[in-house]
């Protein structure tokens, strides 16, 4: 049977036992505990996540970069960009820690402007630049990879130049990161353009251009001349400030086989336009730079035109690739529209002095390889081309009209894009060799049978560092590395999930080097 137990109270002769303290009793009087759990204690955590976050703010971005390349719109197959961040010794700027040695990183990359970016296969019309919320996040993903990476020359196409939202992003995020910013419509409202910018740390602009191509396709180039704001060091006793000019252009993208042409004389004009700025500005020999996309792989006239005036692509220096067919397609850097994907993305390098042919000659020989091309693109062989531009003459020549109504006829003179007359005058004096007014067989094989890129030889060679400095010594690049992001591309793959642009990002470093040239002209 349950009974209740009843406890007496203690008398007051018992001593009272002395109980625990509980915390309760520690916040109900003012203690010491009380002053360290509320004062010393946060303090000495305060400490802890200080030291903490200084140990891990190297990696801090680094966390923030994975966490955009785990979203699908980022794209790397194989993590190809999470794996690594790109360039990692090229945030130091001159001094490339990896390298032990100066040099200076270029990045270009077409950005694929928001009212080109097409959303639904199946509605062509619905383009990104309807979503703000689609557009803004791609793009600044973009800007994040060009802070991380910080290439002291960024040149980007396709930059959306028509909605200042965009424009602010990009000019202020660059501006706080140190760069001085250039951008440039296309002509005729067309929206989008180009965007330069260079870092202050490492160049001083002296003086910029701008160059309206004003054909058919309105596309433009910017030209800025810029020069080292630190020395580069060449050897221990020697250091140079280090001019040099930059290019960054869009050429007009290659609709049919026709526009080659414009696309060439885009070149043309640029080219042309640096000779006359050297030359009004009295400048010595100096590196140049072009960057942006050509819109044109390593196969087509474009890249021979440039490469007989001394440039070579920076890409394929680097991964040591030639200009042979087996080389063309090892790498690739656009998937267009049309679903093809090929290598239009270069950044290219032409030293002081490099061997080159008179710029009208190159102009010539890469003007009569697109009438070659379009002639066997008719099936006609070397005696059938030869009737062709003969026509009706009598004689076995071609006479100067005859070889007017030829180019009309396959469609590089007539239209608002083909030959001017001037061009076309110019390609006869070319091809009348002897000057007699008629083009005879044996004028007209030495043009069919032109292996118009033929590669001239270096004329600069690497200066031994312990001999004094010539007088026709120069100061020049040589090309250190070179990537492209994502890095399936540099197998030839276009990975499906890669939706940050429809081009690859491409970056190319380079140091100063010696040269020691001769002073042969062409």
């Amino acid at each position: 049977m349950n009974q209740d137990i009843t406890v007496p109270p203690p008398s007051n002769s018992v001593h009272k036992p002395k109980l625990r303290p509980t915390l309760n009793s520690y916040f109900n009087k003012p203690t010491l505990f009380k002053a360290f759990f509320f004062c010393f204690l946060p303090f000495l955590i305060s400490l802890f996540l200080i030291a903490y976050l200084n140990q891990s703010g190297k990696n801090s971005e680094m966390v923030l970069l994975a966490g955009f390349c785990n979203d699908s719109d980022i794209a790397n197959v194989d993590s190809s960009e999470s794996k690594s961040v790109p360039f990692q010794e090229t945030r130091t700027g001159h001094a490339c820690s990896t390298m032990g040695e100066p040099c200076i990183s270029c990045t270009t990359f077409n950005i694929l402007a928001p009212i080109y970016k097409r959303l639904d296969q199946q509605n062509q019309s619905v383009r990104e630049s309807d979503f703000r919320a689609f557009w803004l996040a791609r793009n600044k993903k973009i800007v994040n990879w060009l802070l991380y990476e910080r290439s002291s020359i960024i040149c980007l196409q396709e930059f959306w130049v028509g909605n200042e939202e965009l424009v602010h992003m990009y000019e202020e995020s660059l501006g706080a990161a140190g760069y001085d910013t250039f951008k440039l419509a296309r002509t005729n409202n067309r929206g989008d353009g180009l965007l330069t910018a260079i870092h202050k740390e490492y160049f001083k602009v002296l003086n910029r251009r701008e160059l309206f191509f004003n054909d058919f396709g309105d596309r433009v180039a910017q030209l800025l001349h810029v020069q080292s704001v630190a020395p580069f060091s060449i050897n221990q006793n020697e250091s140079v400030q280090q001019e040099i000019i930059i290019v960054n252009t869009h050429l007009l993208f290659p609709h049919d086989s026709s526009l080659s042409i414009v696309r060439l004389h885009q070149v043309y004009q640029i080219l042309q336009y640096l000779e006359a700025y050297q030359r009004e500005n009295k400048l010595s020999q100096m590196p140049v730079i072009l960057c942006g996309d050509w819109n044109g792989s390593k196969r087509g006239h474009v890249y021979k035109f440039l490469r007989s005036q001394g440039f070579v692509s920076s890409y394929d220096i680097a991964h040591e690739y030639t200009d042979s067919d087996a080389d063309a397609h090892k790498w690739v850097s656009h998937r267009n529209h049309r679903g093809n994907i090929c290598g239009v993305d270069f950044i290219w390098l032409r030293n002081p002095h490099k061997s080159q042919k008179l710029l009208k000659i190159s102009w010539a020989e890469a003007a009569f390889g697109i009438i070659k091309y379009q002639l066997k693109k008719v099936s006609l062989a070397e005696n059938d081309a030869f009737s062709f531009l003969r026509a009706d003459s009598s004689g076995n020549h071609v006479t100067y009209s005859a070889f007017c109504n030829a180019l009309r006829q396959v469609n590089l003179t007539g239209l608002s894009h083909g030959l001017s007359f001037q061009e076309t005058k110019d390609l006869w004096v070319q091809a009348d060799a002897d000057g007699n007014g008629v083009v005879d067989y044996e004028e007209f094989k030495r043009i069919w049978d032109a292996t118009w890129l033929q590669h001239m030889d270096e004329d600069c060679s690497l200066e031994d560092s312990n001999e004094g400095i010539a007088e026709d010594e120069a100061i020049g690049f040589a090309v250190k590395k070179a990537v492209l992001f994502p890095h399936e591309v540099e197998k030839g793959i276009w990975p499906e999930n890669y939706s940050l642009s429809d081009h690859a990002r491409l970056t190319a470093v380079f140091s100063p080097v010696r040269l020691r040239c001769s002073k042969q002209s062409l």
